[in-house]
């Protein structure tokens, strides 16, 4: 792997621990009614409460590099699901209905879907260890 690759793979890392912890803020908002919130919902409110658990256990995976494609792809449909259903119906454009970050976290965690954690991935020291065999921990 050249500098570029290795510079490209860090800050692809950089950039999944930093969406995932701003996508765990807004799961521990709604959750638990922290961080600026009204107040917390239930997790049996629909579509809040769903939406709750899945910010905040999808953005805590993310973080960690654990199940990266497979969270991001369900946090993706997550926010796809919060912008066409409870966005957009009240105007065309995100910019009218609100629904800016929803479509933005939804289009990011499809990114992470196809280019992978990057860097200081959970996935990557599990799967160096299958590899070699090895209880070590592996260099990322």
């Amino acid at each position: 792997m050249n500098v570029l690759d290795r510079g490209r793979d860090h800050a692809l890392a950089l950039f999944r621990i930093v969406v995932g912890v701003l996508f765990v803020c807004h799961g521990a908002q709604k959750l638990f009614g922290v961080l600026g919130s009204k107040g917390a919902v239930s997790i049996t409110s629909w579509p809040s409460g769903p939406a709750g658990v899945i910010e905040l256990v999808g953005g805590a995976l993310i973080v960690l590099g654990l199940g990266t494609r497979v969270a991001a792809l369900v946090s993706s449909g997550a926010m796809a699901y919060a912008y066409f259903v409870v966005h957009q119906p009240k105007g065309l454009l995100p910019i009218e209905n609100h629904g800016e970050l929803a479509a933005v976290y939804s289009w990011v965690f499809l990114l992470l879907v196809f280019t992978g954690p990057g860097a200081w991935a959970l996935d990557r020291v599990i799967t160096s260890r299958k590899e070699t065999g090895s209880t070590r921990p592996a260099h990322v």
